[in-house]
């Protein structure tokens, strides 16, 4: 069996999960892992499945991308198996007027800290913007890196929190 990485993005219209779904399961790929997404009124899904080689499928999904509506992208990649958590779960929570670079900024000083970001959300509402990270973090560093992203987000214009994420709900 290969692991494969597939990107379908595209114009939003309803049933593309069904669609790409049926179309993997009719060729026995098995989905592991996915997420999926509108983003401004385009769809956008990433999925890990095991199943038959990559041009198989690529050639499979083609007809859901034919009107020029969808582009689906395959890609072999290798397993890593179980790859246990580098560090300690916690969701950072950005939240103020949008401008440029609070991303960029705010997830630097949690990689400068040895801090992994393991998922990321933002969302524009009007003028508010909002970023949630979960992230993993080395054991004992999240006390002093609360005080690093307050300032931080002090020099941007936001407002930040860092909580022990609930293992029950990631």
């Amino acid at each position: 069996m290969n692991e494969l990485a597939i990107t379908v993005i595209g114009r939003d219209r309803p049933g593309i999960v069904a669609d790409v779904a049926e179309v993997l399961a009719g060729l026995g790929a098995n989905l592991t892992d996915s997420t999926m997404t509108r983003l401004r009124g385009h769809f956008a899904m990433t999925l890990i499945c095991t199943g038959p080689a990559a041009a198989e499928v690529e050639a499979a999904l083609a007809p859901l991308a034919a009107e020029g509506q969808l582009l689906a992208t395959v890609r072999a990649v290798t397993p890593d198996g179980d790859v246990p958590p580098v560090g300690e779960p916690y969701v950072m929570a950005v939240h103020g007027s949008d401008r440029m670079g609070i991303v960029a900024a705010m997830t630097r000083v949690l990689v400068d800290a040895g801090g992994n970001v393991t998922d990321l959300s933002t969302r524009l509402t009007g003028a508010l913007y909002v970023v949630l990270a979960e992230v993993e973090l080395p054991a004992g560093v999240a006390d002093t890196l609360v005080d690093r992203l307050h300032r931080t987000a002090a020099e941007l214009g936001v407002e930040v929190t860092l909580r022990p994420a609930d293992p029950d709900l990631l």
